[in-house]
């Protein structure tokens, strides 16, 4: 990234209340975009504003989740899904941490390390702990990425209904998944992002109708003509 800008002037606004899903090619900007609203360090400059509507601070009203689960070794499912609270010095709800590990299909495996689950099983339990943390913006890196097919549209759903009125950023490589979640899709180029036209139906979409099959096919088409 030494020397070269990741993209033009960026101005985006994400809907209250709303899923933004943001595809674009690999390298150009999208992972460097969460950690900015989320106010991480990234390599390179920033030169520009990021706020709220209501022009308050961001910090401690945005959870994140990363591409990578980031669970600590030592720590078992269970501790990893409350870790936040207990940083926080809070009390943690743990018969949500416990509704939610059985709803992420996790339950069985509370008191098991992180090195004795499957890469899908992991990210789900980063999901759960995102999904904990019930702060009214949300940033998710590829959330769904790890999964199978079948597991995937489950926890899809988990995330609409869990995130429902919550501020959602989703950066993702799956047309059809952005057609599925998205209120707004928008697609991010080295030349800036784009905004696809709006749907006419609300999420979650079904995912085999004609419609959403048709403009998974327009946006895969839009997208590899992407710089």
């Amino acid at each position: 990234m030494a020397g070269r800008q990741l993209f033009a002037p960026l101005d985006l606004t994400l809907p209250a209340g709303q899923w933004t899903c943001v595809l674009g090619r690999s390298g150009v900007g999208k992972s460097t975009l969460l950690r900015l609203i989320a106010g991480l360090t990234c390599a390179g400059d920033f030169n520009g504003q990021i706020e709220a509507s209501d022009s308050a601070p961001l910090a401690g009203r945005i959870s994140f989740m990363a591409q990578s689960d980031l669970l600590l070794p030592w720590l078992s499912v269970f501790e990893n899904v409350v870790l936040g609270a207990r940083l926080r010095g809070d009390t943690p709800d743990k018969d949500l941490a416990h509704d939610l590990l059985q709803r992420v299909g996790l339950a069985a495996f509370r008191d098991m390390k992180p090195a004795a689950l499957s890469g899908g099983m992991r990210q789900r339990a980063a999901l759960a702990r995102t999904l904990m943390e019930d702060r009214p913006v949300a940033l998710l890196d590829e959330p769904f990425s790890a999964l199978d097919a079948s597991t995937r549209a489950d926890m899809q759903e988990l995330s609409a209904q869990m995130l429902q009125g919550k501020t959602v950023l989703i950066v993702t490589h799956d047309p059809a998944e952005a057609l599925r979640l998205g209120h707004q899709i928008v697609v991010l180029t080295a030349a800036g992002a784009t905004l696809w036209p709006p749907l006419d139906t609300p999420p979650v979409r079904d995912q085999y109708a004609p419609e959403t099959i048709a403009d998974q096919a327009a946006l895969l088409s839009h997208l590899r003509g992407a710089p």
